[in-house]
């Protein structure tokens, strides 16, 4: 009996192969879905992540199941959703954080930058806020005055974008403010109101109400536009920071190795959901703001953002805390 060529038996054995993953993606979904949320309940990144699941539910016909898995700075989640098979039925809510926990604990058992982004749901900008009664009317007489005396400026934690930013902006004006690191934003917002801070810097969706409310006062937001939830509050560029702007994100990825057509329905759906207007309405008023973009862009920006970050930790001597 002749035989087929090397090549050919190896071509019929790469599509039997093949074949049962895309008879996953063609019926896929055919069970609940887990969306692990690696922060507590209550924050900007747990709500947007809640309406993702929401409005993915009633579009793919299968529940999606979040599932919250805080600490380690996001790691304990993160190293779960890496660890998770990859077939369309673990998620990861994903965040900024993805491009700085890398730096910080080179050695965390998992590759922060192998995931498959799925869809970067919202842009999330930094803001610096101070209390309603605090003397200084604008960012540059805070920030003068922070010169002049010891400033404790809290973040939501250590390694966080936020304070990324506290440690170029400290060192930028040569002062004496002390970065006070929290397990969460809601924590260090308190010690604000309770007069233990003279700031914190935050992702906008966290104080929006507070500032609105008159509660805190916005002193500068991260982007290089102003934030389109707080008009009134100016950018770093306008206070003469225009290289320390950055802004975060919260959005989906998946185990590396997911099948690329479930990553594309996934994404499809999410740009979906982002924009109902019951769910967009909910999102512009946490100040974040919906984004519509194909997979490439977010797993793009994952890496490069790693780069730029990476730079910065180095370069201030940011170790893990």
């Amino acid at each position: 009996m002749s035989q087929l060529p090397r090549r050919r038996l190896f071509t019929l054995s790469a599509g039997l192969l093949a074949a049962p993953c895309l008879a996953r993606a063609s019926t896929w979904p055919e069970r609940t879905i887990r969306l692990i949320v690696p922060v507590a309940p209550g924050g900007s990144q747990d709500i947007v992540a809640r309406h993702s699941a929401r409005g993915l539910s009633e579009l793919l016909g299968q529940p999606v199941a979040v599932e919250n898995l805080p600490g380690g700075g996001s790691n304990i989640g993160y190293a779960a959703a890496a660890r998770a098979a990859p077939d369309g039925y673990t998620l990861l809510a994903g965040a900024d954080t993805l491009s700085i926990t890398g730096a910080i604990t080179p050695r965390l058992g998992f590759d922060p930058l192998g995931f498959a982004a799925i869809h970067r749901t919202v842009r999330v900008p930094q803001i610096l806020v101070v209390r309603a009664d605090d003397p200084a009317r604008d960012f540059a007489a805070w920030f003068a005055a922070s010169r002049r005396r010891p400033s404790a400026v809290g973040t939501p934690g250590h390694g966080s974008l936020a304070h990324l930013l506290v440690e170029q902006l400290s060192r930028a004006a040569d002062s004496a403010w002390t970065h006070v690191p929290y397990r969460g934003g809601a924590l260090a917002l308190n010690d604000l109101m309770g007069g233990l801070l003279q700031g914190v810097m935050i992702n906008i969706g966290a104080v929006t109400d507070h500032v609105r409310g008159g509660r805190l006062r916005g002193l500068v937001v991260s982007p290089d536009q102003r934030a389109v939830a707080l008009p009134d509050v100016p950018t770093l560029a306008e206070a003469g920071f225009a290289g320390l702007s950055a802004v975060g994100w919260h959005g989906l990825v998946a185990p590396a190795g997911t099948d690329p057509a479930i990553i594309a329905r996934l994404n499809q759906a999410s740009r979906a959901v982002a924009h109902r207007p019951d769910i967009a309405g909910r999102l512009a008023a946490l100040g974040v703001e919906a984004t519509e973009e194909p997979p490439g862009i977010l797993q793009a920006a994952i890496r490069d953002d790693a780069a730029r970050y990476g730079e910065i930790v180095r370069r201030f001597g940011i170790t893990a805390g």
